[in-house]
């Protein structure tokens, strides 16, 4: 069924008066040179499988509050050289999967970390193995969606905090791993790898650049009240019972809002949109792109939904990194 949202001309001039809270930067700051205090237990090892031509190794590395992550790192098995970097960041309730489900950019002759989600990988698709232990210890392991009002009332116990924490020691991770170049990491997911991707590009200043597909958790009070999916519907089911927590909850939510961080990044980046996107409004993913610190383009499809343009956009990645990367 078709989606209206507002007319492409609206959407390409859509500046939302979004103001971030005071103590953003400083809580983020602050969450982030507690995550590093921890050792990054960066631990990288081979894994036997039947891919001649690429490499794979299973990888691990202390996100936020110390605990455990797990990746994927694939590369061209013959590579000589630093290779540059895409990190992606999966999809809500997806997990890491298996490694030969992931084969674009090594084969295009990049390295590539594919990072696992905490507590997610049980909606859809192979499966994960990260548990969300600051979380909640075993009730953490990996579960069905519930994430997005996971510990809401507060900044400090919200899950995406913890999320996008481990989006920034994720990169930390990559940049020591021998053989990859820390100076070419770029940033890269589809709904909520995209909403990761832009936060992780906006506390990162190292990152040079981003490719952003549908993203979830931009101008996130809109999203909950145009779409009728889940996950935005989630927040509004917990509201309906929980009627005296609107405004501390959106609270929270403002400092994981991709238009704040969106603000804040300055990488080259790529986005796109399906303009009859029910999950994640047009305005909403504009509202991001419009406030986007660095260079970046925008690629529309008229007529597709959350799935925007899959191998379609792909193609437009690879030539984008070629041409950022070949003027670095």
């Amino acid at each position: 069924m078709p989606f209206h949202d507002i007319a492409l001309e609206a959407l390409e001039s859509y500046h939302p008066k979004l103001e971030p809270p005071a103590d953003f930067d400083e809580r983020w700051s602050q969450t982030l040179a507690e995550a590093r205090t921890h050792d990054l237990s960066l631990e990288v090892t081979r894994v036997a499988g039947p891919m001649t031509l690429i490499s794979v190794d299973d990888m691990s590395f202390s996100g936020f509050g110390g605990d455990p992550v797990k990746a994927w790192l694939l590369r061209p098995a013959e590579a000589r050289g630093d290779l540059p970097v895409v990190v992606e960041y999966n999809g809500y309730g997806g997990g890491r999967g298996l490694p030969h489900e992931r084969l674009l950019w090594p084969a295009a002759g990049y390295a590539y970390m594919f990072m696992d989600s905490r507590g997610q990988g049980s909606a859809w698709g192979s499966g994960g193995g990260t548990a969300d232990a600051s979380g909640g210890g075993d009730a953490g392991m990996p579960a069905l969606p519930g994430f997005m009002t996971r510990g809401v009332m507060t900044f400090e116990t919200y899950y995406f905090r913890r999320l996008i924490t481990d989006a920034v020691r994720a990169l930390d991770a990559v940049a020591r791993v021998e053989g990859v170049d820390a100076s070419k990491i770029a940033v890269s997911g589809a709904s909520q790898g995209g909403g990761l991707a832009i936060a992780a590009a906006g506390l990162v200043p190292e990152v040079s650049a981003a490719l952003i597909d549908v993203p979830f958790l931009c101008h996130i009070e809109r999203a909950i009240e145009m779409s009728e999916q889940d996950p935005y519907q989630e927040v509004a089911r917990y509201l309906s019972v929980h009627r005296l927590q609107v405004e501390s909850t959106m609270r929270t939510l403002s400092y994981v809002d991709g238009v704040h961080h969106a603000s804040r990044a300055q990488a080259p980046a790529l986005f796109s949109a399906g303009l009859r996107d029910d999950v994640c409004p047009p305005s909403t993913v504009f509202a991001a792109f419009n406030a986007w610190a660095g260079d970046s383009r925008m690629v529309t499809y008229p007529f597709n939904g959350h799935e925007g343009g899959q191998a379609y956009q792909q193609v437009l990645q690879a030539a984008f990194l070629s041409e950022v990367w070949a003027d670095a």
